[in-house]
């Protein structure tokens, strides 16, 4: 049973993988959304500090010509940097379960502080495991982490929206 809290608890957690997601979503054609995943990534909570990583090659896309150009230079540049970083500065709880994240998201190794909001619950699982748990979503420019790759639409538009929803769901454990 999950608990709304007020403050992170104290301690260290480690991730627990298999309730736990990380991925993103990004108007295409200007018609849908599509939406991926990376299958490799880490995350952490030490004493109400949030820090996780993706490895980019681990992008969830099927289509091995589409992989290859979203992990070449024109958008991930995965040689020069295989790593996606965020690490919290602050976190702020409020009484109704919702929370804001703020802290240091870093892709093709340009960091900018970045706010993800969403729900923050804490509660033992039934093991007897305490857990917290994120679910929280923030929206970026891509631009101004230097993927700037477009492709114009007949009707002039662009074929990839600038705007990009990045989404965490993750559960933690608390560590002995």
């Amino acid at each position: 049973m999950s608990t709304t809290i007020t403050e992170i608890p104290a301690g260290t957690y480690g991730l627990d993988p298999v309730h736990s997601s990380i991925g993103f979503g990004v108007k295409y054609n200007g018609l849908a959304t599509f939406r991926s995943s990376f299958e490799s990534y880490d995350a952490a909570l030490a004493d109400g500090v949030l820090t996780g990583s993706a490895d980019v090659t681990s992008i969830k896309i099927d289509e091995p010509n589409f992989k290859g150009h979203l992990l070449g230079e024109d958008f991930f540049n995965a040689d020069a940097t295989p790593t996606v970083t965020f690490r919290s500065t602050d976190v702020k709880l409020n009484d109704d379960g919702t929370g804001e994240v703020t802290g240091d998201l870093t892709i093709r190794g340009v960091t900018k502080s970045v706010v993800a909001t969403g729900n923050i619950a804490a509660g033992a699982d039934p093991y007897g495991n305490d857990r917290v748990a994120f679910e929280l979503a923030t929206t970026i420019d891509r631009r101004e982490f230097g993927l700037n790759w477009q492709n114009a639409l007949p009707s002039g538009g662009d074929a990839v929206a600038w705007d990009v929803t990045l989404t965490v769901d993750l559960q933690f454990v608390k560590q002995a």
